[in-house]
C-alpha cells in the first residue's frame, strides 16, 4: 500500500466516521469547494459545498439516533494527486418513523490533492442496486 493510499483510506475512514456521528461539519471539511456529487434522491446532483450540505443534513435528519455505514471491497487507486475510489456500504439505522432499516449502497470517490499535500473529494456518486425482477431497491436478507 503506497502513502497515498493510506491518506485515501484515513479521509474514507473520517468520512465514515462524521456520517455515523452526524457531524456535518467534520464530514464537509472533506469535500473540496467545486464538490459534484450525484445522488439516489432529486435533484440527483449537488453542485458545491452548500448544496452537499444541505443533502447531508436532510439525510442525517431522516433517522433517529445514529447512522452505521460498513464498508465493503473497498477499491483505491491512486496516481500523483487523483485517487478513484470504489465500495459498497450497508446503511443502517433507525429512521425517524421508528422503523429500522439496511439497505445497501454502491459508492464512488473522486479525489485530488492539492499543492498543500491534502486529498480533498472532488466527486462523489451514490447509486442504490435494484432487483431487476421487481425493480424494487436491494435490501440484505433479514437476520
Amino acid at each position: 500500500m503506497t502513502s497515498s493510499d493510506s491518506d485515501i483510506r484515513a479521509l474514507l475512514d473520517t468520512r465514515v466516521e462524521a456520517c455515523q456521528d452526524k457531524d456535518i461539519d467534520r464530514l464537509m471539511s472533506l469535500y473540496s469547494p467545486g464538490i459534484v456529487y450525484y445522488d439516489v434522491v432529486p435533484p440527483l446532483q449537488f453542485v458545491g459545498t452548500e448544496e452537499v450540505r444541505r443533502n447531508f443534513v436532510r439525510w442525517f435528519d431522516e433517522y433517529d439516533g445514529p447512522i452505521s455505514l460498513e464498508t465493503h471491497d473497498l477499491t483505491i487507486a491512486t496516481d500523483e494527486d487523483v485517487a478513484f475510489v470504489n465500495m459498497l456500504h450497508l446503511d443502517s439505522g433507525t429512521r425517524k418513523n421508528g422503523l429500522p432499516i439496511s439497505i445497501w449502497v454502491r459508492s464512488t470517490v473522486c479525489c485530488r490533492r492539492s499543492g498543500g499535500g491534502t486529498w480533498s473529494i472532488t466527486h462523489e456518486h451514490i447509486s442504490v442496486p435494484f432487483n431487476p425482477e421487481n425493480l424494487q431497491a436491494w435490501f440484505p436478507p433479514e437476520a
